[in-house]
């Protein structure tokens, strides 16, 4: 059962998270962007689902609990009473790593680059985290640069998952920075693969330049995916039902989200749908094409989560009196289809 607060103070948590990242790439790409707007307009923008991903189905921290203390009204009381709750229990990951994303909301770099480094003594190995921490070293620095620290942090994320796009990214940056063009085109060729097509074909630009930096002749660009080639993965078949008694809450329109998450992992969700909530039951296929994380696939999983929920507000975030299902652990690669019923308040 999801953990909730005053809907404003949380909406203010998403909002600043999504925030956050365009900030971030706004200061720590600033050369790039001014050279290829579409290519960090296109990056920005996956970050920020990401982000805002980060709080569906998330919670709220415990010391936001409205039965511990009275709910924040601004983000700086958020803060205070984080900062409370981390001193009292300093142990506590996601609570670093949210004070890091405030503390940047507000340009306190250097408390955010402190932060993410009391999260990183906890979970070292971490390749999200160890990208976060390495982008907020360069934040805190007067000339946005990566140095050698971060770019420890980037190519360990990489070793424990080679194909984690932001750390992929903000290495081969660091590496441009360090003026080695071609360590960078060798560090982001590997995305040519896996980022959208809109995307590609900026980054391609970035690769090439750096080529022609480094003295190589350009790529090519790759050549038209197939209707085949281009199927978003193995698709998983969900047929959502709402429970007779809830049908009288059903909210006018509102809407349904229908997700997968890492079984035992994060809260956020690997593939989602958003659909409106007008009659039951509802049928969807996720896919690799659903996911507001270009840095994790339904298809790099064996097995899943797969839950509902109805929203009155048709928000992502989680509120008290949203109608959900209890998540179900599945296989992705079955082809039966997974029924989930929508049988519960939250509260």
């Amino acid at each position: 059962m999801a953990v909730t607060m005053g809907s404003g103070s949380t909406l203010a948590f998403a909002v600043a998270g999504a925030a956050l990242v365009l900030i971030v790439l706004g200061y720590a790409l600033h050369p790039l962007w001014r050279a290829r707007p579409r290519l960090g307009i296109g990056l920005a923008a996956s970050l920020a689902l990401a982000t805002a991903a980060l709080y569906l189905g998330l919670g709220t921290p415990r010391a936001l609990k409205p039965e511990q203390r009275r709910a924040p009204q601004t983000l700086a009381e958020a803060v205070t009473q984080l900062e409370s709750e981390l001193q009292r229990d300093p142990n506590q990951i996601e609570g670093w790593r949210l004070l890091a994303s405030a503390y940047t909301a507000q340009g306190l770099a250097v408390k955010a680059r402190d932060a993410y480094a009391r999260a990183l003594k906890l979970a070292p190995d971490n390749p999200d985290l160890l990208a976060e921490a390495a982008e907020a070293r360069a934040l805190a620095t007067r000339e946005r640069r990566f140095d050698q620290e971060a770019m420890r942090m980037l190519e360990h994320a990489l070793q424990q998952q080679p194909m984690h796009q932001r750390a992929r990214w903000f290495l081969g940056i660091a590496q441009r920075q360090g003026e080695r063009p071609a360590d960078a085109a060798k560090t982001w060729e590997p995305l040519l693969a896996v980022v959208q097509p809109g995307t590609a074909a900026g980054l391609l630009e970035q690769i090439n330049g750096a080529r022609k930096d480094a003295g190589l002749e350009p790529l090519s660009p790759p050549a038209p995916a197939t209707a085949d080639a281009a199927a978003a993965g193995p698709g998983l078949k969900v047929r959502v039902e709402l429970a007779p008694a809830l049908k009288a809450r059903l909210p006018a329109g509102a809407s349904v989200f229908v997700l997968a998450r890492q079984d035992g992992g994060p809260p956020m969700p690997v593939a989602v749908e958003k659909h409106p909530a007008g009659s039951f039951p509802l049928e969807v296929t996720l896919d690799d094409g659903d996911s507001p994380m270009p840095t994790m696939k339904l298809s790099q999983l064996p097995k899943v989560q797969v839950l509902a929920r109805v929203s009155a507000s048709g928000n992502a975030i989680p509120q008290q009196g949203d109608l959900a299902s209890a998540p179900q652990t599945v296989a992705t690669g079955g082809a039966d289809t997974v029924v989930v019923t929508i049988d519960r308040v939250v509260e």
